[in-house]
């Protein structure tokens, strides 16, 4: 009997699809999450728990530690909009380096020493070589990107100094939704190029801006990994595995190793929906390189995990049905906070 699972932020979008495994997988999983991105909706395994609540609530995390008596924890409780870290760099180092500091206190005042991190490809900045190896150097351009290297750093510093072991998995761009449409991506609002693609096929926005397209790739437009959710769910089970099973830490790139630009995937969004994305071409933005590409052979060599969807239209058909398929199934709206 595996010991219960600690998930912040599992009613987000890539957490909730990581806890629908971990459930099916017959793991006890608990979540936190403070619902300001979440939706309870998302949660739909009656035999999971979801607390409302903080990851930097201390007296409520030792309380579920105590009750639960976690084997683990799985974090990506956090905030993800670059261009609002900039703006608010204050913001996304209190929400995202400093609460975990007080979760990571808890978990070593009751001995739990395994811990998932939902880390990003934003630590590298700039990349120096392509694709993107762990070896490239880390360098991030932005807050939020800097957040997230902090707390990967923080890690390293707990295994030294009480055992920790963690896992840092550094995401590419993340994309799709569940198979049969019952969960899947919708922010408030909502930044990701593949959903806004779909709702300016459908009607729901007026018209798609691409920034820039004339960048040196064969189309003009940026080409980046979109790796997918469930793709992403089956990395964090492997990497809670490898760790409960007594695994050292490691730091890993996820993505399929297949570079999109953005004009392939409006056309394959097109052919798969029958319609026709009305697009506005703006200037880039800025520090947007041009390509962005993993190398995930290593989470390959340590996990025995690779993308197993590597065709765009794997993503878009799913996105499409849960976007504008006959159960319309996104959640509930709710004010943007």
């Amino acid at each position: 009997m595996h010991a219960p699972i600690l998930v912040t932020g599992g009613a987000g979008y890539i957490g909730s699809h990581t806890v629908r495994l971990l459930a099916s997988q017959g793991r006890r999983v608990v979540v936190l999450d403070n619902l300001v991105y979440g939706h309870p909706e998302a949660i739909i395994d009656p035999g999971v728990e979801l607390v409302i609540g903080e990851v930097g609530d201390s007296e409520l995390v030792r309380a579920l530690f105590a009750k639960h008596r976690f084997g683990a924890v799985l974090h990506f409780a956090a905030y993800a909009y670059v261009g609002e870290s900039v703006t608010h760099p204050l913001k996304y180092f209190q929400n995202n380096t400093a609460e975990p500091i007080k979760l990571l206190q808890v978990m070593e005042e009751f001995g739990c020493q395994v811990f998932v991190f939902s880390s990003t490809c934003a630590t590298y900045g700039v990349p120096d070589t392509l694709p993107i190896t762990e070896a490239n150097s880390q360098h991030p351009i932005n807050p939020y990107g800097r957040s997230k290297l902090m707390v990967e750093w923080i890690l390293a510093d707990c295994g030294r100094a009480w055992g920790l072991r963690s896992a840092c998995l550094r995401y590419f761009n993340a994309s799709g939704c569940s198979p049969d449409a019952k969960i899947g991506e919708d922010h408030d609002p909502e930044t990701h190029l593949i959903p806004r693609v779909l709702m300016a096929a459908a009607g729901e926005i007026e018209s798609l801006e691409v920034f820039g397209n004339d960048y040196p790739t064969p189309d003009g437009t940026c080409i980046r990994d979109y790796i997918h959710v469930e793709d992403l769910a089956d990395a964090h089970a492997r990497a809670l595995d490898h760790l409960s099973g007594g695994g050292a830490s490691i730091q890993c790139n996820l993505g399929t190793g297949v570079g999109v630009s953005v004009n392939e995937i409006i056309a394959a969004a097109e052919d798969i929906t029958g319609r026709t994305v009305p697009v506005v071409y703006g200037p880039r933005r800025p520090g947007d390189p041009p390509l962005l590409v993993a190398d995930p052979s290593l989470a390959k060599r340590l996990l025995g995990w690779e993308a197993t969807r590597k065709d765009i239209r794997e993503m878009l058909r799913p996105a499409w049905l849960w976007i504008n398929g006959p159960n319309q199934g996104r959640y509930p709206r709710k004010k943007s906070s």
